[in-house]
C-alpha cells in the first residue's frame, strides 16, 4: 500500500493522470490519492491504478510477470472506503486478490503476452474481482459469480509498444474497476460462468489461446503457501526485465571510460525480445520518454551515463540527450537459449572498448526481488522520494506512513489524502 500510494503521488501532475481523472464522469465519496476531487469507487480505483502503474515503477511478480499491487490495492481500498469496511477486511481482500493474480500468471506463462495481450490487464481483472469479493465477504456463490462475470470485462492489448502510447498505463486501473463492477453485479444477483478460467471458451482460451495450463499452480496450497511473498519491488522506474541490466551497466561504468566504448552486447531471453529489443533501431532511439522505459538499449545507456534509471531518467528532455542516444545506438543483443526467464530476471552487459579490450558484468536475479528483497526502510525511502517528486512535503508523507501502519486496525478512510 505504501509503494502504490507513493507512486500515485509521484504521477499526480502528469498529463495521463489528469486525463484519466478528467475523463471519469461519476463523482462519489472515494479518494483518488493526492487529488481534490472524490470519485465513485470504480473511478477512484481506475485513477489510482493508472497512476500507480503509469511510471512503470510498481511491484512485479517475476514468475508471471504481472503487476499486482497497482491493480489490487486500488480496487480493494476504493471499495473499503465506499463501504466503510474494516481494515482487516481490506487486508484479506488484498492478500487474496494479489495471491490469485500471481498464481493465475503461472498457469500458462508467457502465453498471454505472445497472444498480444497484457497479463496485468487480463489477470488483474480476475484478481481484483476476487479481492473485492473477499473484502466484501460475499458468500461463495456470489464470489464465484464475480469471477465469472469479470472474465467478460477483462481486456488490454500491448500495441502501446509500437510508439510509446499511454494505454499500458490504464490497464491496471481498468482491471481494478472491472473487478469492482463484477463483484457489485454478483452481489446484486448477476450470474457468470463457473468455468470462466478453464472452459472451452474461457479466459485462458481467449487470451492465451490454450485451456491446457498447469492448474496445480493456481490451486495447490492456496491460502497455505503464499507465493505473493516473493513479489519484487522496483529500484528503477522502467520495465522490470531491464532492471538487472541497469545494475550491470552501473557497475561497468565504474570500470570503463564511457567515451571509449565501441560496442555493447547483451545476452537476452528470447521472451523479452519483442517488448524490449525489437525493432532494434526504434529501441536504440526511443521516440518519447514512455517508450524509453521499454527500451533495453536506452535503460542500459542510462545506467552508464546517469548512474541510475529513476524518474528523472525518463523525461522528454533527458530521452533526447545526445550522449544517452549515442551510447544507446551502440547496444545490441544476442539470444541466450539457456536464460531462465520468466522464472528469473537476469542481466548481462559486455562492452568492447576502442582498444579491443572486453569487460562484462552479469546479474543472476532482480535486485528488489525474492533473492535480494528491499527492506521496509528502502520502501519507505522510495515512498518519500516519490512523494517529494509529486510535490508532497515531508510532513504529508509522514502522515501517510503513520496511516499505513495503523490502517488495518480501523475502518479504511483515505479522505485526508485527497489534495
Amino acid at each position: 500500500m505504501i509503494d502504490v500510494a507513493g507512486l500515485c503521488v509521484a504521477a499526480r501532475r502528469t498529463d495521463y493522470v489528469r486525463a484519466a481523472i478528467a475523463g471519469w464522469e461519476s463523482a462519489g465519496g472515494c479518494t483518488a490519492i493526492a487529488h481534490a476531487r472524490a470519485l465513485d469507487a470504480a473511478g477512484a480505483a481506475f485513477v489510482n491504478g493508472t497512476a500507480a502503474h503509469g511510471e512503470d515503477f510498481d511491484d512485479t511478480f517475476e514468475g508471471g510477470p504481472v503487476h499486482a499491487g497497482a491493480v489490487i490495492v486500488p480496487a480493494v481500498l476504493a471499495v473499503a472506503e465506499r463501504n466503510q469496511l474494516q481494515g482487516a477486511d481490506a487486508l484479506a481482500g488484498i492478500a487474496v486478490g494479489v495471491e490469485l493474480m500471481c498464481r493465475a500468471s503461472l498457469v500458462a506463462p508467457m502465453r498471454i503476452h505472445k497472444a498480444g495481450f497484457h497479463p496485468t490487464a487480463v489477470l488483474g481483472a480476475v484478481g481484483a474481482a476476487a479481492g473485492v469479493a473477499t473484502a466484501l465477504r460475499l458468500p461463495n456463490e456470489q464470489w464465484v459469480n464475480a469471477l465469472g462475470i469479470v472474465g467478460s470485462l477483462a481486456s488490454g492489448i500491448i500495441e502501446y509498444l509500437a510508439e510509446g502510447a499511454w494505454t499500458k498505463r490504464l490497464h491496471p486501473g481498468w482491471a481494478a474497476q472491472a473487478g469492482i463492477r463484477a463483484a457489485d453485479l454478483a452481489r446484486s444477483g448477476f450470474i457468470g460462468p463457473r468455468t470462466v478460467l478453464e472452459g472451452t471458451h474461457g479466459l485462458y482460451q481467449a487470451f492465451a489461446h490454450t485451456s491446457d495450463g498447469d492448474w496445480a499452480k493456481l490451486r495447490d496450497g492456496f491460502g497455505e503457501r503464499w507465493i505473493a511473498n516473493s513479489i519484487a519491488f522496483k529500484p528503477y522506474a522502467c520495465g522490470t526485465m531491464t532492471q538487472p541490466y541497469v545494475d550491470c551497466a552501473r557497475r561497468l561504468a565504474q570500470r570503463v571510460d564511457i567515451g571509449e566504448i565501441a560496442e555493447v552486447v547483451c545476452e537476452a531471453a528470447e521472451g523479452t525480445v519483442h517488448r524490449l529489443w525489437e525493432p532494434l533501431a526504434d529501441k536504440q532511439r526511443p521516440p518519447n520518454a514512455y517508450a524509453a522505459k521499454f527500451s533495453q538499449p536506452y535503460c542500459i545507456a542510462a545506467g552508464f551515463v546517469l548512474g541510475h534509471a529513476g524518474l528523472d531518467a525518463f523525461t522528454e528532455e533527458r530521452v533526447h540527450d545526445a550522449r544517452l542516444r549515442s551510447l544507446a545506438e551502440k547496444v545490441r543483443y544476442v539470444i541466450d537459449p539457456a536464460n531462465p526467464y520468466p522464472k528469473e530476471f537476469t542481466g548481462h552487459v559486455r562492452v568492447r572498448l576502442r582498444d579491443g579490450r572486453e569487460l562484462e558484468e552479469r546479474q543472476p536475479h532482480l535486485r528488489g526481488g525474492a533473492h535480494e528483497p528491499l527492506e521496509r526502510a528502502d520502501l519507505e525511502e522510495k515512498f518519500r522520494l516519490n512523494c517529494a517528486y509529486g510535490g508532497w512535503g515531508a510532513a504529508r508523507a509522514a502522515s501517510f506512513l503513520s496511516f499505513a501502519r495503523e490502517a488495518f486496525d480501523r475502518p479504511i478512510n483515505l479522505s485526508a489524502f485527497r489534495a
